[in-house]
C-alpha cells in the first residue's frame, strides 16, 4: 500500500511538472486562449486561479479602451495598414504574436507607450499606446495567462505596472504635440458632454494590478517598495 501511494504521488508530481513545462513554452506569445491540456485543476493553486482571473479582466479593460480610443481618435486609423478598428483589435488580442510589431520599430511595453507621445512618430498612436500597456501588463505576469503550481509573479513588477498606468493616463490628458493638440483624446474636453468612461476603465486596470501585487506579496512574504512621484516629473518604473 505504501508503495502504491508513493507511485501515485510521483505520478501526480510528474503531471504537474509536465503541465508547468507546457505553460513555460508559451512565454511571450499572445492570442486566443485555448486550453490544450486537461486536468488543469490538479495542477493549479488558488492564487494561480486568481492571477488568471486578473489577467483576463485586464485584457477585457484594455480591449474596451482600444475600441473606445479608436472611436475618439478616428484619425489614427488613417495611419494604420489595417483600415478598421476591428482588425487592429483582433491582431492584438486574438492573433498569435510575440508583441513585436513592425510599425512600432520593435518597441514593446514602456518604450511603445513612450512612442505614443513622441512628435517624430507618425504611426497609429492608439495601437502603440494599447500595445505598450498590454505588453507591459503581460510582462508583469511573466507573459503568462495560465498559472500552475510552480508559477508565480513578481509583486514589484505588478506594483510598478500600476504606477506606470497612472503615468500613461496622466500623459494622455496632459501631453500635447507640436500643434498644441493632445496626442490622443480620451475624456471629454471643456464644453463637451462629460464622459468619464475612460477614467473608469483605467481605474479598474490600476486596481487589478495593485490588488494582485498585494495578494502575491502577502502569499510570498515579499515587501513591496512603494514609490511616490509627482506626475509632472514622473518616470516609468521598470517591469521585466
Amino acid at each position: 500500500m505504501q508503495l502504491k501511494n508513493s507511485i501515485r504521488c510521483s505520478s501526480m508530481i510528474a503531471i504537474c511538472l509536465f503541465l508547468s513545462a507546457c505553460n513555460e513554452a508559451a512565454v511571450k506569445t499572445e492570442g486566443p486562449h485555448v486550453k490544450e491540456v486537461g486536468f488543469e485543476s490538479l495542477a493549479k493553486s488558488d492564487i494561480g486561479v486568481v492571477m488568471e482571473i486578473h489577467v483576463e479582466e485586464a485584457r477585457i479593460c484594455l480591449r474596451t479602451l482600444m475600441e473606445k480610443l479608436y472611436k475618439r481618435n478616428p484619425r489614427e486609423l488613417k495611419k494604420s495598414s489595417f483600415p478598421t478598428a476591428e482588425e487592429n483589435v483582433d491582431r492584438l488580442f486574438e492573433q498569435k504574436h510575440d508583441w513585436v510589431f513592425p510599425e512600432l520599430d520593435g518597441k514593446i511595453g514602456i518604450d511603445a507607450i513612450r512612442l505614443t507621445f513622441t512628435n517624430d512618430y507618425k504611426g497609429d498612436r492608439v495601437f502603440a499606446f494599447i500595445s505598450g500597456l498590454s505588453s507591459m501588463i503581460m510582462a508583469s505576469y511573466g507573459y503568462k495567462r495560465e498559472f500552475f503550481l510552480f508559477d508565480s509573479a513578481e509583486p514589484q513588477n505588478l506594483y510598478n505596472s500600476a504606477r506606470n498606468i497612472e503615468i500613461a493616463v496622466w500623459k494622455l490628458g496632459h501631453n500635447y504635440d507640436e500643434n498644441d493638440e493632445l496626442y490622443l483624446y480620451s475624456n471629454s474636453l471643456p464644453g463637451e458632454v462629460v464622459n468619464l468612461s475612460y477614467e473608469r476603465q483605467f481605474g479598474k486596470l490600476i486596481a487589478l494590478q495593485d490588488t494582485m501585487a498585494i495578494i502575491v506579496a502577502g502569499k510570498t512574504s515579499r515587501t513591496l517598495i512603494k514609490i511616490v512621484q509627482r506626475m509632472v516629473t514622473a518616470v516609468f518604473l521598470p517591469v521585466f
